[in-house]
């Protein structure tokens, strides 16, 4: 009889650890590093947190310091800098290709958009139509590819 109350807590608690609860683990904390002048940056924090997104912002003078400091190809940079979970975020990246990247670990440094395209996240701009954008992967050598396209 003891063996069989045993088994059955076993298989109790093997079934609860594969359930919803382990794979669900909270989103990492994106740490940005912007100018404090900069409110398209702050739009996009905003967009972040708006996806379940944690964030931590720096604010600093030096963000070309922060980019060379990251490698980020200076063909993709852009007005912030990102860090999470150990890839580099550049510009105004959509959560949900954030959320793509966490998900599949790619091998690559990290993601960009560069420039500031109209309409992509924290670029909106009222009755002005978005501009198409590629978010682009980037490698330690600096290769580049298209890894998304909106």
């Amino acid at each position: 009889m003891k063996s069989r109350v045993f088994i059955g807590a076993l298989v109790a608690a093997l079934v609860s650890l594969s359930g919803p609860a382990r794979a669900q683990r909270p989103a990492p904390t994106v740490e940005v590093y912007k100018s404090p002048t900069c409110g398209c940056c702050a739009n996009w924090v905003k967009h972040l947190q708006q996806h379940g997104f944690k964030t931590q912002v720096t604010e600093t003078d030096d963000i070309t310091g922060i980019k060379t400091k990251n490698k980020v190809p200076a063909r993709v940079q852009s007005c912030h800098t990102a860090i999470v979970d150990g890839y580099v975020l550049e510009g105004h990246v959509p959560a949900a290709d954030l959320q793509r990247l966490l998900k599949e670990r790619p091998a690559v440094l990290g993601l960009a958009v560069p420039g500031m395209p109209i309409g992509s996240p924290g670029m909106e701009v009222p009755n002005m139509k978005a501009q198409a954008f590629d978010v682009i992967a980037f490698d330690k050598q600096g290769q580049l590819k298209v890894y998304a396209s909106h």
